[in-house]
């Protein structure tokens, strides 16, 4: 088939990869004329290592990324409360990686280019349908074109042009009055230079992991996280406009917070105040939508399901979102079966993960501990049965895709 993909982010690329590797003729259409390694860290759960390293980039990943041991999950004090073993050392068949999202990107962009059609500087600011093909109506530079194919794929976003077809009046993204900030610094790696570790509870909390590997000096590049509720999560709250997004972020905004957050094992204020950059954005997500399809066209990835981000779901249910759909085009002759059995397969999970993010997720575990030992603990079983902990977060796992060899 010909298919047009709008967005050339992770989720779009990976797309475009897995559909050209089936025989279709595939052209990514990204909006942003100059693309370029934006971004901080995201982490690559192991399903979704697995769809990449089908497309051969398993090697590209181990060059460019840290292979994560573990998740650690911590108070506000630092310390642990239970070590969630990831990757090879977890179980899973294949590992899981803290990458630098834009050079993630830029690796999928030009893997891409090399083998399909992408065009920057292109915009899908809407799809009609003429008869059995779609017309993607486009905005340039150069003032306004047209193209058909036989599929139209919206992986454009939040903000998604093609997602405004099926829910016109949705309105803004849903925020419950969490910021977040967003850093990297080159810093001391911390604990075996290899794990992510949460730290606090939902009205501050501090996520850090390595993207890199350690340079000459020593030194480990780390991407930090700092959210704090700013607001209280009212019915009706208004997110930040979203000319403010991605703002640069201030110190004074977040060291009153996380100043005295003083590990034996990390120093976040020196974290915060070393930072190479450092950006804020709302933490937001949409309703789920009662269906992806219209016409000849679907969404895929955060223009279908945009989630809070916990569990380091955003990329992973991209990428799973490719695959899925890929495997359903392959699988049918006709186009409509397709799409209905990509929506049926993914649809209803990611409905759960955004449901589950919204109550906190894995995250959860971390305010019934901030509850119980607001001043810390000397023993955790004191406070929490660690059965119970391991019982939660499994299940929010399970939930989330999670699948360890054996299973």
């Amino acid at each position: 088939m010909q298919i047009i993909i709008s967005g050339g982010g992770i989720g779009g690329l990976t797309a475009a990869l897995m559909l050209q590797a089936r025989g279709h003729d595939v052209t990514v259409l990204e909006a942003v004329r100059e693309p370029k390694p934006l971004g901080v860290g995201i982490n690559l759960l192991p399903h979704a290592v697995g769809v990449l390293s089908s497309l051969g980039l398993l090697p590209a990943l181990r060059e460019m990324a840290v292979e994560t041991t573990a998740l650690v999950f911590a108070n506000r004090h630092g310390q642990a409360i239970y070590r969630d073993p990831r990757g090879l050392g977890g179980g899973y068949e294949h590992p899981q990686f803290s990458i630098h999202r834009g050079q993630l990107q830029m690796r999928l962009w030009a893997e891409a280019a090399a083998k399909l059609t992408v065009i920057s500087g292109q915009r899908v600011v809407n799809v009609r349908d003429e008869g059995r093909r779609a017309v993607a109506e486009i905005e340039t530079a150069d003032g306004p074109r047209e193209m058909t194919a036989d599929l139209v794929i919206g992986a454009d976003g939040i903000h998604s042009a093609l997602r405004r077809r099926l829910a016109p009046n949705e309105g803004p993204p849903c925020w419950r009055g969490v910021m977040m900030w967003r850093g990297t610094t080159w810093a001391p790696p911390f604990l075996d230079g290899r794990t992510m570790v949460q730290a606090g509870y939902s009205q501050a909390k501090f996520v850090v992991y390595p993207i890199g590997a350690p340079r000459a000096d020593g030194l480990q590049l780390i991407n930090w996280i700092a959210d704090r509720r700013v607001r209280e999560p009212v019915p009706g709250l208004t997110a930040p406009d979203r000319a403010d997004w991605s703002r640069a972020g201030r110190l004074e905004d977040l060291m009153p917070t996380f100043g005295r957050w003083r590990f034996d094992w990390l120093d976040v204020p020196g974290l915060i105040t070393r930072a190479e950059q450092m950006l804020e954005w709302p933490m937001v997500d949409r309703d789920p939508l009662p269906r992806w399809q219209l016409g000849r066209s679907t969404l895929l990835g955060d223009a279908a399901h945009p989630m809070v981000p916990i569990g380091s779901n955003g990329a992973t249910q991209a990428i799973m979102d490719a695959q899925a759909l890929a495997d359903a085009l392959a699988g049918s002759a006709d186009l409509d079966t397709a799409l209905a059995a990509y929506e049926n397969e993914r649809r209803p999970q990611c409905a759960r993960i955004v449901a589950m993010n919204r109550r906190e997720g894995l995250d959860a575990i971390l305010d019934r501990v901030e509850a119980l030992a607001p001043e810390g603990f000397t023993r955790l079983e004191d406070v929490i049965d660690p059965a119970e902990v391991a019982r939660e977060i499994n299940s929010y796992k399970a939930a989330a895709g999670h699948r360890v060899q054996g299973a």
